[in-house]
């Protein structure tokens, strides 16, 4: 399959499907009409216009406006509209850096449309003998609820509120691979990648940043919080004839792993008909 599909996968869905969700003349969000007109019944919170939903001025402050979603979040949960909560919120920015207007529990960021962010991590391994550099991938577990049994970075996570992206890493990289603080030195970012997608109910608008660290020959990522089955090292050609058969990774994964190729070299214009799209096609704007 040409590489190009996984960028597509990724970034299918319908604009006149969604109705914004704004701050002002700010654009938060991008929901359903049904998932509007229920939060028009929080009115407190929620305004309804003909052609979007906003935020009331009812509430002065980011932390007031936390707390009044936070019954709303637990009543989204029991009627069975998002999942259980993650209990672990996410800013609501219109871009990165900025303060957040409020924040919601993780399971309602895409029923909203909300901005997410993460950090992916490419595990590097150069065997210098060969001169082959190869990465450290994960198999996700079976019963993960997204994409359970597809192959994963070594390290990868959302972005919570109250964490850098760096705290995040550590957190991430100790619980999902075994590897100890001090290595996180080692880790460089390299790249942003962003994906629009359809998600069952609601709008993934995702922006991942990418790192890439070099990892020492004797070190074997563990599998310690059960999200990975397993690690194991692949060679770049590995990679690529996956990607080209199908969706054995994660479909986020397979945008990162189409990034690192390319920056890596392996992927060039002159072998790759579809690269000048699948450098555009991994920058989607999301607004």
């Amino acid at each position: 399959m040409p590489l190009i599909d996984h960028i597509r996968r990724c970034n299918r869905w319908t604009p006149s499907d969604f109705l914004p969700l704004m701050a002002g003349d700010k654009l938060l969000g991008l929901m359903r009409p049904e998932t509007a007109l229920y939060l028009s019944d929080f009115p407190k919170l929620f305004v309804e216009h003909d052609d979007r939903i906003a935020l009331s001025g009812h509430y002065a402050t980011a932390a007031d406006r936390t707390a009044a979603f936070r019954p709303i979040a637990e009543r989204l949960a029991m009627e069975g509209l998002i999942e259980k909560l993650r209990d672990e919120d996410y800013r609501v920015v219109t871009k990165w850096g900025e303060e957040p207007v409020m924040q919601i529990d993780r399971a309602a960021v895409g029923l909203l449309g909300i901005k997410a962010f993460g950090i992916h991590v490419n595990g590097m391994v150069l065997k210098r003998r060969e001169q082959d550099l190869q990465l450290w991938i994960g198999k996700r577990s079976a019963d993960k609820s997204v994409e359970p049994g597809k192959y994963d970075n070594m390290v990868a996570g959302g972005q919570p509120a109250g964490l850098t992206l760096i705290e995040n890493l550590k957190k991430e990289a100790g619980e999902e691979a075994g590897i100890e603080p001090s290595m996180i030195k080692r880790a460089q970012p390299v790249s942003v990648i962003t994906y629009c997608m359809e998600d069952g109910r609601g709008l993934k608008r995702d922006t991942l940043f990418v790192y890439d660290m070099l990892m020492p020959d004797d070190f074997e990522p563990t599998a310690v919080d059960g999200e990975m089955e397993r690690f194991m090292l692949m060679r770049r050609g590995m990679i690529l004839n996956l990607l080209r058969e199908g969706y054995s990774f994660k479909f986020n994964v397979a945008l990162v792993l189409i990034d690192f190729l390319i920056r890596h070299g392996f992927l060039t214009p002159e072998e790759e008909p579809d690269y000048a799209d699948l450098v555009t096609g991994l920058h989607t704007h999301l607004d």
